[in-house]
């Protein structure tokens, strides 16, 4: 028996999980995890909300709450989604916790009595208009390196870590001026003292995925810098220090110790404090999975952490993603990018999910997530082979026999069939152990075809008449590879191996027998009705053009008031014709005085989900274009009440619309005016106008 530690990179608990962060990190994760409890391997797998860091402050400022009101509502919405897809941890957890924040100061304080972190003087970028020093992602501007979009710290595109002074054209995300590097004290963390040790530990590291490891190793050549551990923040664990309390440590230093305190969290709720060592300070292999833009924090920060702290395990692998896309663009929460995985379980079998995103994971290269390929797979694999093979098996064998049959007549083809099924069983195993997961899934389909390939030659329906021996034994041979399937699709497919499983008649889980057990001989049980375990999907119901659900109106505002707990915000009472008159919760408090919104005609977006902000109740929201951090409405000049749409795209509004759907709908504003692929909105006297001259932006709340 072996010791496995899986970490799965920590979500961001401020906003909906995506694709791209199922695709990334919790599937591949989940079945690595699987498989080996399967095999009988002792498992520690954890995980949770990374609830700290600017992500959750912007999140939070744009919808004018607190943070800890943006991470509770996504971390319970991230848990409720996670057993919905049928992601097991032994911990998932979340870094808000006492307990661990408690081990980030331990840590802290071990690493700090070693010299390892020190404090200096360092420039730190300061927005005069805000008055604050601004945190990373505050910052956005240009990558010396590769010229790409820089997000304060790392550039989007090149995944290297910057300094601040080394942003080209830096500009604030909350005013969109221009900062300035004033000098602020802050604690460092040594981690050029690793530099020589990191690299002698890569050394062996030969069975590492390339993109990892060169990229690692290029980053080690070119010469590590300490990185400053603290930032001028209030939301975030508190510096175990006398002199900083005005400081926080940062995300990325708090987020990787969640490893070891969800660990040590797992073992106080099992009542055995001390378990959590057998995994950390005992013979354990750890398995860290991530998408690439988070290869640096696991293959060099980490593991200098892990070595100043002394007595930890390093990492053992990194099999790191490279990205899913959309269109060829980067799933991401703050863009508002991405298929929301809230929406997709609305609409889909969670392993319909599971099995596309598993037989096109982006292991090697981005994979671009596409519609018709999604029905496709699900169609031609799932339904006409996968399905189609096992659901024909337990028909014809229940309703003839009822039981599993014994095997007494056979012939070389049942033996060579078999062995062949064997085979890939075993290939499945030895590519999740390689973390080959696309690999192991076209084994199991490749299972699938051999089993139908062998039922049609043998032809049981004619057997039964002819001779029923023989007829019994090809359903054992059938139902033996049934079996093969259930289990070799479990770490895939758990919800759909178990329900084959009891098809089979067992009335366990699949989940609490091992890997090994498909050899095993079939039992005579009773076989149980079999049920479609796939549907097929229809690509017109499905892909539907997102513009059309908005219920977009032409609204008169009528009244402005401040709103009553928050500096930043408006309550407005607007008129919008047949809707009644409504009220809603604006944040453009910084750019507009009441007196110069009272009769404007803007754009409410009529059928956005009720929402209390701050307090109030929000009926709606109104667009804004974002010209450069500055906010300006959208002007229309029609009728209150009356719709605003886009030429050629027949509105079909939905009753409510969730504000994540919401964001995912690309608009600009270009030229004065608001483009959507290509063309402008419109009420029925013209083209919405912007209140001002933007040359270029996306609607905004």
């Amino acid at each position: 028996m072996e010791r496995i530690f899986i970490g799965v990179a920590w979500p961001y608990a401020n906003g909906s999980l995506h694709l791209g962060t199922l695709a990334g990190c919790l599937l591949p994760g989940d079945i690595f995890g699987r498989y080996h409890r399967m095999k009988g391997n002792a498992v520690l797998m954890v995980s949770g909300s990374d609830e700290h860091g600017t992500p959750i402050t912007l999140t939070a400022e744009k919808e004018g709450v607190e943070p800890k009101e943006i991470v509770d509502r996504y971390h319970e919405e991230h848990k409720k989604n996670l057993e919905e897809l049928g992601i097991h941890f032994e911990n998932f957890t979340r870094t808000s916790n006492e307990f661990h924040k408690n081990v980030v100061k331990d840590f802290f304080l071990r690493l700090y009595d070693k010299g390892y972190i020190y404090p200096e003087k360092m420039k730190a970028f300061y927005c005069e208009n805000c008055a604050r020093f601004l945190p990373d992602r505050y910052v956005e501007g240009i990558c010396p390196y590769c010229k790409g979009k820089a997000r304060g710290d790392q550039c989007e595109e090149c995944g290297k870590t910057l300094e601040p002074e080394e942003i080209l054209q830096p500009k604030c995300k909350i005013c969109g001026g221009k900062p300035t590097l004033k000098e602020t004290e802050h604690l460092f963390f040594k981690l050029s003292a690793f530099e020589n040790k990191l690299m002698e530990w890569l050394k062996n590291k030969h069975y590492w995925r390339d993109n990892v490891l060169n990229f690692t190793l290029n980053l080690l050549k070119a010469g590590l810098k300490d990185r400053a551990i603290t930032r001028d923040i209030e939301w975030g664990v508190e510096v175990p220090l006398e002199g900083y309390e005005n400081k926080r440590i940062y995300v990325w230093f708090d987020a990787v110790i969640g490893y070891l305190s969800a660990s040590k969290e797992w073992a106080e709720k099992k009542g055995m404090p001390d378990e959590w060592k057998k995994w950390w300070m005992e013979e354990a292999k750890h398995y860290y999975f991530l998408a690439k833009d988070n290869i640096p924090f696991h293959t060099i920060i980490w593991p200098a952490m892990l070595m100043a702290h002394g007595g930890l395990n390093l990492p053992y692998d990194v099999p790191a993603n490279e990205y899913l896309t959309m269109s060829g663009e980067q799933f991401s929460k703050s863009k508002g990018i991405g298929i929301w995985i809230p929406n997709m379980l609305k609409k889909f079998e969670a392993d319909v999910i599971r099995y596309y995103l598993s037989i096109n994971m982006p292991e090697k290269h981005d994979t671009d997530w596409q519609w018709e390929d999604f029905v496709a797979k699900n169609n031609n694999e799932l339904v006409a082979i996968y399905g189609n093979f096992i659901h024909r098996v337990i028909t014809f064998a229940s309703k003839n026999f009822g039981v599993v049959p014994p095997y007494t007549k056979g012939d070389d083809l049942d033996a060579r069939t078999i062995e062949e099924i064997k085979n890939n069983f075993e290939e499945v195993g030895k590519a999740i152990e390689k973390c080959y997961f696309k690999e192991g899934i076209k084994r199991i389909m490749r299972m699938a075809q051999i089993g139908n390939q062998y039922m049609n030659r043998v032809e049981p329906w004619k057997l039964l008449k002819d001779d029923e021996e023989r007829c019994k034994s090809v359903i054992h041979i059938c139902l033996k590879i049934v079996k093969f399937l259930a289990v070799a699709s479990a770490p895939y497919m758990p919800k759909t191996a178990d329900k084959i499983w009891k098809m089979l008649g067992y009335n366990d889980s699949i989940h609490n027998r091992k890997w090994d057990e498909a050899y095993e001989e079939l039992e005579e049980n009773e076989l149980q009705k079999p049920v479609p375990l796939f549907n097929k999907l229809n690509l017109d119901d499905i892909v539907e053009e997102p513009f059309s659900k908005l219920d977009l109106r032409v609204a008169k505002v009528i009244n402005v008031e401040n709103h009553p707990n928050a500096d930043k915000l408006y309550v407005m009472e607007l008129d919008v014709g047949e809707l009644g008159k409504r009220r809603i919760v604006a944040g453009i408090k910084p750019w507009y005085e009441k007196g110069e919104l009272i009769g404007k005609k803007i754009v409410l977006l009529a059928n956005l989900k009720s929402a209390k902000i701050r307090g109030v109740l929000s009926n709606g929201m109104l667009l804004a274009a974002d010209d450069g951090g500055k906010a300006v409405l959208l002007i229309a000049n029609g009728k209150e009440g009356s719709r605003v749409y886009i030429e050629g795209i027949e509105g079909k509004p939905v009753k409510e619309m969730e504000y994540e759907e919401f964001r995912k709908i690309k608009m600009a504003a270009k030229g004065g005016k608001v483009e959507y692929k290509g063309k402008f909105l419109r009420d029925e006297t013209g083209e919405i106008k912007i209140d001002g001259v933007v040359k270029d932006g996306s609607i905004i709340r």
